[in-house]
């Protein structure tokens, strides 16, 4: 009987191994592997915080995110020693008693991103936070944002396997 069943499991090993299911359904077009995408702002067309726009910027997705991707923006902080400085946002600016003077934020939907300024007085804002502003925006995946640094940019860039030459410059 011991031999009757190992034969049998046997086969069985060897029959199903080879069975198929129906083929899935395709995968999005022209995104082959794609987890993560990022945007910037070209520098023709930099963001500025005027009282004019209510102190806020949308940029509109080319393409469609999905329920389960996450948004990070990070704002161009300077350079140094020829190396860009990626912010995360939020980020917050306090005056020398250590008010609040103003914070960099943003908001999302699956079709645009809002980053705006608040505080109290933003017309005083000094022109270097308020205008000619630059920001990189990144899609990725939630799962892929809870196993990495977000609040490091290059840390994100580098998970991503991305490099500078395939960061989107569009106007926003």
């Amino acid at each position: 009987m011991k031999k009757i069943i190992t034969i049998l499991a046997v086969i069985g090993m060897f029959v199903f191994q080879g069975c198929e299911g129906p083929e899935g359904p395709p995968g999005v077009p022209g995104q082959d592997g794609l987890i993560g995408v990022v945007y910037e702002n070209k520098s023709s067309n930099y963001y500025n915080f005027t009282s004019g726009n209510n102190f806020k910027v949308r940029f509109n997705f080319p393409n469609t995110i999905y329920d389960s991707d996450v948004v990070l923006v990070y704002r161009l902080g300077g350079v140094d020693n020829g190396k860009a400085i990626w912010e995360f946002l939020p980020e917050t600016y306090y005056q020398l008693n250590d008010a609040r003077d103003f914070s960099f934020n943003f908001n999302f939907t699956y079709e645009y991103v809002d980053i705006y300024l608040s505080g109290t007085d933003l017309i005083t804002v000094p022109n270097e936070y308020r205008l000619n502003q630059i920001f990189r925006i990144v899609v990725v995946p939630a799962d892929f944002a809870s196993k990495v640094n977000t609040n490091n940019y290059l840390e994100v860039m580098n998970a991503l396997n991305l490099k500078e030459g395939q960061v989107q410059k569009i106007n926003f």
